[in-house]
């Protein structure tokens, strides 16, 4: 999960940094960060379309320059045709339903986030695709490292 974090570091998104990696047999696949698309000017340099709209988070998810970080990880995986049947989501977040509905389609078998996502629709979908989904608990894990 450090690795998600170090990713999103890279987020160009005024409202939330997200970072995701795809894993499979201990190896990471892609990558991705929430941002625009590659060449095109970023929410940093010109401003969000959606804090100007007032458009609260987890609506409207068309009315934003930038792809969320599980979709620039599946895009990234498959612009290197990288096969990530069968992998691991590793996400700072719970994915949004868009996303969701990717994860489900790439055949992802496993996602690990550490923040939640006011998202109903997605968590009862990804229930019913046997997707299985932890939640990581940064504190538990640091404990037990000591």
């Amino acid at each position: 999960m450090d690795i998600t974090h170090l990713v999103a570091k890279r987020a160009t998104c005024l409202r939330r940094h997200v970072g995701a990696i795809l894993v499979k047999d201990k190896k990471i696949l892609a990558t991705g960060y929430n941002g625009a698309p590659s060449g095109l000017n970023h929410c940093l340099d010109i401003g969000c379309l959606r804090e100007l709209q007032s458009i609260p988070s987890g609506e409207r998810h068309e009315l934003c320059r930038g792809l969320h970080a599980k979709q620039n990880a599946i895009i990234q995986a498959a612009y290197h045709g990288v096969e990530i049947c069968g992998a691991t989501l590793y996400c700072t977040n719970h994915p949004c339903t868009i996303c969701s509905k990717m994860l489900i389609n790439a055949g992802i078998t496993r996602i690990v986030f550490e923040e939640g996502y006011a998202d109903e629709l997605a968590a009862s979908m990804l229930k019913e695709s046997r997707i299985k989904v932890v939640k990581f608990n940064r504190k538990r894990t640091q404990k037990a490292e000591r």
